[in-house]
């Protein structure tokens, strides 16, 4: 047997004590979210409380909001950065919008989108009148034509 397939010299990585955040993020990432999005976690968390409902959730979102690192747009972006509202369109003339947001803010609106999503990496830097793809592997198919 050739040794190539020999499995003897690799030291296997030892198990880390360090857990993933509530917000599914690695160790040691920040945990971006709006301004907007943490208010709305918020209330959720007190309606939570008021109710007495499921402990478990109160506890994940009462984690969440701590590790949060809020970050506010620019008021006038030149670029899309994270909290900003972007318009798209097709050659075909059809429109999409997205808003980049933290991973915990994503189910908080439907055009909602994370900045460490694929579509939101394909976005972030972008500028106005810019072509962009989002998806991997395919020519810029949409043009960015506002910027909030």
């Amino acid at each position: 047997m050739s040794r190539a397939f020999v499995k003897e010299d690799i030291d296997v990585p030892e198990p880390s004590n360090r857990r993933r955040s509530a917000s599914g993020l690695p160790p040691g990432a920040l945990n971006f979210m709006t301004e907007a999005g943490a208010l709305r976690l918020r209330q959720r968390l007190m309606e939570l409380k008021r109710t007495s409902a499921d402990e478990l959730e109160i506890v994940e979102l009462e984690s969440i909001l701590e590790s949060a690192t809020i970050v506010n747009p620019p008021k006038q972006p030149e670029e899309i950065v994270f909290g900003v509202s972007i318009t798209l369109r097709s050659a075909s003339g059809e429109l999409k919008s997205y808003r980049i947001v933290g991973v915990d803010e994503v189910h908080l609106e439907p055009t909602n989108v994370s900045w460490v999503s694929a579509i939101g990496k394909a976005l972030l830097g972008a500028k106005l009148d810019q072509r962009v793809s989002l998806e991997p592997k395919m020519k810029p198919m949409w043009t960015v034509i506002k910027i909030d």
